[in-house]
């Protein structure tokens, strides 16, 4: 993938600043590459739901946050992304003290990005593909929203 914006990572990195839900859950990205994103979550028991599995929320929110950051490493400088569409399928229950988040971007459009995430549980160095997402990025530019540019 080719990105139009030669610094996009110095971007991502700008914008994960301001990514208050994503602090909130624990969540950190680790890879930052054109039109792919990686990152991991340590485990705590706010992530768990009431059988003491993660939270399908939680895993549903890593495989969003990856994929939409791999859309955003591909479009202009002046642009934004957000969710227009999210599937997800969960595989096997959320159980691990890590999980690892991989997004990437199947292909890259003008308005639209097609992206899909996976979501792995990692316990004793053995990994379990837990969720698979496919999603649609939107892009946002200037004029759709006049004034919202930071």
């Amino acid at each position: 993938m080719q990105a139009v914006n030669p610094n996009y990572k110095v971007r991502v990195e700008k914008f994960l600043e301001r990514q208050h839900f994503m602090k909130l859950v624990g969540f950190q990205l680790d890879v930052i590459e054109a039109g792919r994103t990686e990152g991991w979550l340590e485990v705590k028991e706010a992530h768990h739901q009431q059988t003491g599995l993660v939270h399908g929320g939680v895993t549903v929110t890593l495989a969003d946050i990856v994929a939409g950051f791999a859309a955003y490493t591909l479009v202009p400088e002046n642009c934004h992304v957000v969710t227009a569409e999210l599937k997800i399928s969960y595989f096997r229950p959320g159980l691990g003290r890590k999980l690892r988040a991989i997004g990437h971007v199947l292909k890259s459009g003008k308005r639209m990005n097609f992206c899909e995430a996976e979501v792995w549980s990692i316990e004793d160095g053995e990994r379990f593909l837990i969720a698979k997402a496919t999603t649609t990025m939107a892009t946002i530019y200037p004029e759709d929203y006049p004034g919202k540019n930071g």
